[in-house]
C-alpha cells in the first residue's frame, strides 16, 4: 500500500490550482442513471471515489468513455438493478446511485455502503430509507446489511428531514424529479453542491424551485434528458490549501477556486490575523508579519464552518498564539485523529467526543502516522509539512478518494514529498 514520506520544513510560495469538487462529482454521476441519453462530465476530479463510481456504473451496465478530466456515461444499455456489494462497501457514495435507480427501475438492491472510518458504521441510512417509504416505496432489510427496495408506483411526497444532510437532500431530489407529483423537501441542506446539481438537472427539463434553501419543490417529469455538467471546484481543498498556507506562513496563490463558498472560513481566518486577498477565481495568502491568535469554531451545516475543513484548522490552531475550542457538532468521531497530532507535539486536551482544547503555539515534530480517513489525511499533511523532521504517513489511499495528484501538486509549491509505493 502507497505511502507518503514527508520532509517537513521546506518553504512553500507559489500556485496551486483546486481541482473539481469531490462532493459534486460523487453526485453527477449517479445522476447519469435518470436519463437514458448520454451525459457529459467536465472537470472531473482524478480521484479514487470518482474510480469506484464508475466501476459500479459499469458493473451495472453503463458505457463510459474517458478522456483526461472529462467523461462521457451512457446508461441506456443497464442490464442491473443490484449494487455489486464488493464495490459499493468500498465508499460511501455509493448510497447516490439507489434514488435514482429507484426512479428509474422502480426496484434495486445494494449493501449498507462503506468508507472511511467516518463513514463506516457512525452514519446510518436512515434518512435514505424514510424518504424512500415516503415516496410509496416497500424497503426490505436483510440483517440490516443489505436493502431491496421496490414500488409498483411511486408519487410525490411531503418530507421533512429530521436531520440536515446533504446526500439525503441531493438523494431525495434526484429521485423526485421523474416520479409522478408534486414532492415538497423541508429541511434541505444548502450547499453549492445541492444547487449546482439542481441546475444541471432543470436544464434537462426538471422543474426543481428552492434549492440553496431549507425548503425546494420539485414538479416531478415523466423524464428528462441529459447533456454537459462541468463540477464547480471544491471548496473543501480550496479551504485546505488556504490553511496550509496559512499553516506554513507561506506566500501562495490559490487558483480555479470559488471564494465565495467557504467565506465563513475567510472570515475566522481573519480574525486569527491571517493576511488574504481573493477575486472571483483566487484566493491569494501572504506570509504573516505579525502573530496569529487563536479562534475557536463551531462545526456547522452550510454556511456556517465545514466539518470537513475542522481537521485542517485544527492543525492551524497549533501554530497560534492563545488557546482555541473546537467544537465538532457533525460526526462523533471525527476528533479521534487528533491523538497523532499530539504525538507530533500538538498539546491537545480532549474534553470529550466532540470537544478539544489546543493551547498554541507548539512546535511539531515529524512521526510515523496512518490516515484514519479522507479530511484527517489532508491535515497530517499539513502536519507534515510544517513539522521538523520526517513523517511517513501509511493508508494514503484515503487521502486519494478526494485529492487529485495531491504530491505533484505540492511539489509545485516547494514540498518535499513522495510517494513510495
Amino acid at each position: 500500500m502507497p505511502k507518503f514520506i514527508i520532509t517537513g520544513g521546506r518553504p512553500l510560495s507559489g500556485k496551486i490550482a483546486v481541482s473539481g469538487a469531490k462532493n459534486s462529482a460523487l453526485k453527477i454521476i449517479p445522476a447519469a442513471l435518470l436519463s437514458a441519453e448520454v451525459l457529459t462530465i467536465k472537470n472531473l476530479p482524478g480521484i479514487e471515489d470518482v474510480e469506484r463510481s464508475f466501476e459500479v456504473l459499469t458493473d451495472l451496465g453503463a458505457k463510459i468513455e474517458r478522456n483526461g478530466n472529462e467523461a462521457t456515461i451512457n446508461t441506456s444499455g443497464l442490464n442491473s438493478t443490484e449494487l455489486n456489494a464488493k464495490m459499493a462497501n468500498k465508499f460511501r457514495g455509493s448510497i447516490m446511485f439507489v434514488g435514482p435507480m429507484l426512479a428509474r427501475f422502480k426496484e434495486v438492491k445494494f449493501p449498507h455502503p462503506g468508507g472511511c472510518v467516518i463513514g463506516a458504521g457512525g452514519r446510518p441510512i436512515d434518512l435514505f430509507l424514510e424518504g424512500y417509504r415516503a415516496f410509496g416505496a416497500e424497503v426490505e432489510e436483510v440483517s440490516g446489511k443489505f436493502y431491496h427496495i421496490k414500488a409498483n408506483k411511486l408519487h410525490g411526497a411531503d418530507y421533512f428531514f429530521p436531520l440536515v444532510s446533504v446526500t439525503a437532500t441531493e438523494s431525495m431530489m434526484m429521485t423526485a424529479s421523474i416520479i409522478p407529483g408534486t414532492t415538497t423537501l423541508k429541511n434541505c441542506a444548502m450547499e453549492p453542491e445541492i444547487t449546482a446539481l439542481a441546475e444541471y438537472l432543470n436544464s434537462q427539463g426538471a422543474k426543481i424551485s428552492g434549492a440553496g434553501t431549507p425548503t425546494m419543490i420539485i414538479e416531478g417529469q415523466e423524464k428528462i434528458s441529459a447533456g454537459t455538467f462541468t463540477v464547480i471546484p471544491d471548496r473543501i481543498e480550496t479551504g485546505s490549501f488556504v490553511i496550509m498556507a496559512a499553516a506554513a506562513n507561506a506566500n501562495i496563490e490559490i487558483t480555479h477556486c470559488n471564494p465565495e463558498h467557504i467565506m465563513t472560513l475567510l472570515q475566522t481566518l481573519k480574525k486569527v490575523g491571517v493576511d488574504f486577498s481573493f477575486g472571483t477565481d483566487w484566493i491569494k495568502v501572504n506570509s504573516s508579519k505579525g502573530p496569529l491568535t487563536a479562534q475557536s469554531i463551531k462545526t456547522h451545516e452550510y454556511p456556517g464552518f465545514a466539518t470537513d475543513l475542522q481537521s485542517p484548522y485544527v492543525v492551524l490552531m497549533t501554530q497560534v498564539q492563545g488557546t482555541a475550542l473546537i467544537h465538532e457538532t457533525i460526526y462523533d468521531r471525527r476528533l479521534i485523529w487528533t491523538d497523532m497530532l499530539s504525538q507530533m507535539g500538538a498539546n491537545i486536551t480532549m474534553c470529550d467526543p466532540h470537544r478539544i482544547v489546543i493551547q498554541g503555539p507548539t512546535k511539531l515534530y515529524g512521526k510515523h502516522l496512518i490516515s484514519p480517513d479522507l479530511r484527517a489525511g489532508i491535515a497530517l499533511v499539513i502536519a507534515a509539512l510544517i513539522a521538523e523532521g520526517q513523517t511517513e504517513i501509511d493508508n494514503i489511499y484515503q487521502i486519494d478518494r478526494g485529492y487529485e495528484k495531491l504530491e505533484e501538486r505540492l511539489r509545485g509549491i516547494g514540498a518535499d514529498i513522495e510517494r513510495v509505493e
